[in-house]
C-alpha cells in the first residue's frame, strides 16, 4: 500500500502530459494545413532573432510598464520548473525535497529566490487583473475582446494566483513542520525560505501536525494539478505564445518591413512577355508553378507560417493600438484578424477530425465569414502592427494574401482602384489622359 501514492501520482502526470501531446498533434497538423514556404535561410540570424525577442523579449520593452510586469511572469514561470521538477521526482519515487540531499545549503537559496519571483509574480497578476477590470485599458475592451477573450484572460491570471498560493502553502506548512521536527525529514530544522520562514509561523503556527501535513499535501499536489491543467489549458488559450513564442519567432520573415513576394507564376508571364526572343504559343516550362488559387480566401491558402502566427498570436492588443486605420474608427484591427484566422483554423482542424481525418467542404470561408472585405481595404500597409507586435507576427501579410485574391480572382477590388489599374492597364499610367495629352497642361496659363 505504501506505493499507491506513486502510483496515483504517475497515473495523473501520465493523463495530463498525454492529454497535452494530443493537443500538441492536433495544433502540428493544423499548422501544416498552410502552403510550404521555406524559412530555413540564414540561421544566425533567426537564432539571434529568438534569443533577443522570445526569450529575452526585447520588443516588449517598447511599453516598460507592462514589460517589467510580463518579465516577472515569464521568470517566475521559467526558475519555478526547478521545483516543479522535485515535485515530479518526488512523486515518482516517494521522497520529500529530494534535491536538498545533493545541493544543500544552496537549496535554500535556490528555493528562496524562487519564492520571491513568486511574490513578484504575484503582484504582477494582480497588477494585469486590476489593467484588464478596473482600469479597463481601451485595447483589453475593443469589440473583439468581449466574451471569451477576456474571461481567458482573467482565467489565466486567476490560475497563476492558486498556483503562487499552492507553492507558498506548500513551503509554508513545511517550515512550521521543520521547525517542530515533525516533517517528513524529522530533526532537520527549518530552511529558512526568505519568504515561508516569516509566513509559514504567522498562518500556520499553531496549527495541529496532522492539520500541517494535510496542508503541506494540498499545497504540493496543488502545484502539480494546476500545471498540468493549465498545460492542457494552453490548447483553448491564447497563452499558447508561452511555447509557440520561440518558432514563431525564428521563422519569422527576414526581409525589409514592406517588401511583398511576387507570384512565381505571374513573374514568369511578366518576363515571357518582355522577352522578344520568346514564342509566345510555347507551353510553359514548369506547369506545375501556376497555382490553384491567386492570394488566399481561406485558412488552407495562407502559409504555414502565417497559420503559425494565428495560434501565437497573444491578444495583447499592442498591433491594433498602433493601427492607424483602428485609431480614427475603421473597422480594421490586425489583432481581430489573427484571431480570426484562428478561430477559422480550429473550424477547419474539428471538421477534419469528425470526418476522419479528410476536410468536408462546409460552405464557410476565412474570407467573408470571419472576415469582410471592408476590413482588408482599410489596411495602409504601414507596417505599424508588425513592428509593434513583440514576437513578430505579421497581420499585414494576411491582409495582402486576402487581398491579392479579391482583386485577382474576384475583381473586387474597390471601385477607386479598379480605376487607377484601369488607367494604368490603357494608359500606362494611373491616370485617366492618355499618353498624348498628359503634358497638356504646360500649355495652360
Amino acid at each position: 500500500m505504501s506505493f499507491l501514492p506513486n502510483i496515483i501520482f504517475a497515473i495523473v502526470l501520465l493523463i495530463g502530459v498525454g492529454f497535452f501531446v494530443k493537443n500538441v498533434k492536433k495544433i502540428i497538423r493544423n499548422i501544416k494545413l498552410g502552403q510550404d514556404v521555406n524559412r530555413t535561410d540564414n540561421a544566425s540570424a533567426r537564432w539571434k532573432n529568438m534569443a533577443l525577442i522570445a526569450f529575452g523579449q526585447k520588443k516588449m520593452f517598447t511599453r516598460p510598464i507592462p514589460a517589467i510586469l510580463h518579465f516577472t511572469l515569464y521568470a517566475a514561470f521559467i526558475i519555478t520548473q526547478i521545483e516543479l521538477l522535485e515535485i515530479i521526482v518526488d512523486g515518482l519515487f516517494g521522497t520529500h525535497r529530494f534535491f536538498k540531499t545533493g545541493l544543500g545549503g544552496f537549496y535554500t537559496f535556490l528555493i528562496s529566490f524562487i519564492e520571491i519571483l513568486s511574490l513578484l509574480a504575484l503582484v504582477a497578476t494582480l497588477a494585469f487583473l486590476s489593467r484588464r477590470n478596473l482600469l479597463k485599458l481601451p485595447r483589453f475592451t475593443k469589440a473583439e475582446m468581449l466574451g471569451w477573450p477576456t474571461k481567458d484572460a482573467n482565467l489565466i491570471l486567476i490560475m497563476e494566483i492558486v498556483l503562487v498560493t499552492c507553492i507558498f502553502t506548500m513551503n509554508g506548512t513545511d517550515e512550521v513542520l521543520y521547525s517542530l521536527g515533525k516533517s517528513h525529514y524529522e530533526g532537520i530544522g527549518s530552511f529558512n525560505f526568505s519568504i515561508s520562514q516569516h509566513l509559514g509561523p504567522a498562518l500556520f503556527g499553531g496549527m495541529s501536525e496532522s492539520t500541517l501535513h494535510i496542508l503541506e499535501r494540498v499545497g504540493w499536489w496543488g502545484h502539480l494539478v494546476m500545471v498540468i491543467a493549465f498545460l492542457n489549458y494552453l490548447y483553448f488559450s491564447k497563452h499558447l505564445h508561452i511555447l509557440l513564442a520561440f518558432p514563431n519567432t525564428y521563422f519569422a520573415d527576414l526581409n525589409a518591413k514592406g517588401k511583398f513576394d511576387n507570384l512565381e507564376s505571374v513573374t514568369n508571364e511578366v518576363k515571357l512577355m518582355m522577352d522578344p526572343n520568346a514564342d509566345p504559343f510555347a507551353a510553359p516550362a514548369n506547369p506545375d508553378v501556376v497555382p490553384a488559387k491567386f492570394g488566399a480566401s481561406d485558412v488552407q491558402d495562407l502559409n504555414w507560417v502565417q497559420l503559425l502566427n494565428a495560434y501565437t498570436c497573444t491578444e495583447c492588443g499592442r498591433c491594433t493600438s498602433s493601427c492607424p486605420a483602428n485609431t480614427t474608427g475603421k473597422k480594421l484591427s490586425p489583432r481581430k484578424i489573427m484571431m480570426d484566422t484562428r478561430d477559422r483554423l480550429e473550424e477547419v482542424g474539428k471538421n477534419i477530425d469528425a470526418n476522419k481525418g479528410v476536410f468536408v467542404p462546409d460552405n464557410k470561408s476565412l474570407l467573408n465569414d470571419y472576415i469582410t472585405p471592408e476590413e482588408l481595404w482599410a489596411c495602409t500597409s504601414c507596417n505599424a502592427c508588425v513592428e509593434e507586435c513583440p514576437i513578430n507576427i505579421s497581420p499585414l501579410s494576411i491582409i495582402m494574401d486576402m487581398r491579392r485574391y479579391l482583386v485577382m480572382e474576384q475583381s473586387a477590388a474597390p471601385m477607386e482602384l479598379n480605376a487607377v489599374m484601369t488607367n494604368i492597364e490603357n494608359n500606362g499610367a494611373p491616370w485617366q489622359y492618355n499618353q498624348q495629352d498628359r503634358l497638356n497642361w504646360r500649355n495652360e496659363e
